[in-house]
């Protein structure tokens, strides 16, 4: 089946949506992480529907069909492998990848997306930490939890991001923080649950928020 860019972008973020949230997927939130009309958005819902790659009902929201689940799903591990790509070959920083891979994935060509994986060293998870779904539409989830979970003295490794903004990833750049980095939670403050860590013999202190945000698994 053809299809256009935009509808293989809507399929995949239902799908992404629908992971994080349940299905069925609303027209709202599909409107905000595209950042389109939700006018607009219910159009595409209805022309995808004919093409029976979701089922649909107004009011209600979106959720995808056999299909149409076979193909998000492949549209986000053509876009993981290629954000794989871009960081561990040609050395792109991590909020640099997003709007390549967001291009690449469009390339048509299950053998090359095959040979990438192998070329790869067939990655279980993207630059972000989020998992990439094998040749067979299989994701293995992951089960990492936020810096903020974390108790006092534990130490942990980052693995993930759930905030993958170019600000938040900059943010983490700044600090010198990326997947990999092993930390030690020192202290956590009682009044506004600042953390502080220490990586490689350096003191730093997070935010809530960014602790929040950062995916670890305890070593």
């Amino acid at each position: 089946m053809q299809l256009s860019i935009s509808e293989e972008n809507y399929l995949k973020t239902i799908l992404k949506i629908g992971m994080k949230n349940g299905y069925p997927v609303s027209t709202n939130s599909i409107a905000h992480s595209i950042q389109n009309k939700a006018a607009s958005v219910s159009d595409m819902l209805k022309k995808l529907a004919e093409k029976d790659l979701i089922q649909y009902q107004l009011y209600k929201g979106a959720s995808l069909t056999s299909k149409g689940n076979e193909i998000a799903l492949m549209q986000l591990r053509k876009h993981r492998l290629w954000e794989c790509f871009l960081v561990n070959k040609l050395a792109f920083s991590w909020n640099e990848i997003h709007e390549i891979a967001e291009e690449l994935e469009h390339i048509n060509s299950i053998s090359l997306i095959d040979k990438l994986d192998k070329f790869l060293g067939f990655p279980k998870n993207d630059p972000h930490g989020d998992p990439i779904p094998d040749k067979r539409g299989k994701i293995q989830e992951n089960s990492f939890v936020p810096l903020s979970d974390i108790p006092l003295k534990k130490v942990v490794k980052i693995l993930g991001v759930l905030d993958s903004s170019d600000d938040f990833l900059l943010h983490l750049n700044k600090l010198k923080l990326q997947l990999g980095s092993v930390i030690k939670v020192i202290d956590i403050d009682d009044y506004d649950h600042t953390i502080l860590v220490d990586i490689d013999g350096r003191s730093l202190n997070l935010s809530n928020k960014v602790a929040q945000n950062l995916l670890v698994e305890v070593k």
